[in-house]
């Protein structure tokens, strides 16, 4: 209800306070969820679900769209360094090991991806 209000009126009111502070924001909220679903099941807010689904962007998922992994691959790399320090651009990854991400499911999308390529590049 106060998120609603929130991106209803563009105000809220901290805890403890009485003076009202006015927002201008976007919010970006992303969800596995069939939110559509959920509201016809009384399960999501159809209120907030509205407020929410101004442009709703579907994405598939990275099983679907694997031509991305080798890009997210590369941005992982150079933002971890290949020792888990400091980013090192140039960093690459061999065609084998590309081979191998690539023919991957990655069930927990683009998150899992980028927890792989850290943890090897600890």
């Amino acid at each position: 209800m106060k998120l609603l209000r929130v991106l209803q009126e563009r105000e809220f009111e901290r805890v403890g306070d009485s003076h009202t502070t006015k927002v201008d924001v976007r919010v970006i909220a992303a969800t596995n969820s069939d939110l559509g679903r959920m509201v016809a099941d009384g399960l999501f807010r159809e209120d907030l679900f509205y407020r929410l689904n101004v442009i709703p962007v579907q994405l598939p998922s990275l099983r679907e769209r694997k031509e991305d992994i080798p890009l997210l691959v590369r941005h992982f790399l150079e933002r971890f360094g290949a020792d888990g320090a400091a980013p090192r651009p140039g960093v690459t990854v061999s065609q084998e090991a590309m081979r191998r991400l690539m023919s991957y499911s990655w069930p927990g999308n683009v998150r899992q991806l980028e927890n792989a390529v850290e943890r090897r590049s600890h």
